[in-house]
C-alpha cells in the first residue's frame, strides 16, 4: 500500500539511515521501532539521531540536554 503523505513526510523526516525502506512512511517506521523496543529518529535531536542509539535511555539524555 502506498502512503498518500509520503512525499510530505520525507521533507520532515530526520532519519539519516540511508536506504531505510520506511523513510517517509511514519506508521511503518513507528511500528518497526516499537517492535524493536526503540524510538524513531524524529523523537531525537539531530546530534543524538546520528548515533543510531534509539533507546529510551538515550532519548531521556537527549531531552535533558536540550
Amino acid at each position: 500500500m502506498e502512503c498518500a503523505n509520503r512525499q510530505k513526510n520525507i521533507s520532515r523526516c530526520t532519519c539519516t539511515y540511508e536506504g531505510c525502506p520506511r523513510h517517509g512512511i511514519c506508521c511503518e517506521c513507528i511500528a518497526y521501532h516499537n517492535r524493536m523496543g526503540e524510538f524513531p529518529a524524529c523523537f531525537f535531536s539531530k546530534e543524538k539521531e546520528r548515533t543510531y542509539d534509539r533507546t529510551y535511555e538515550n532519548l531521556v539524555r537527549d531531552r535533558e540536554g536540550r
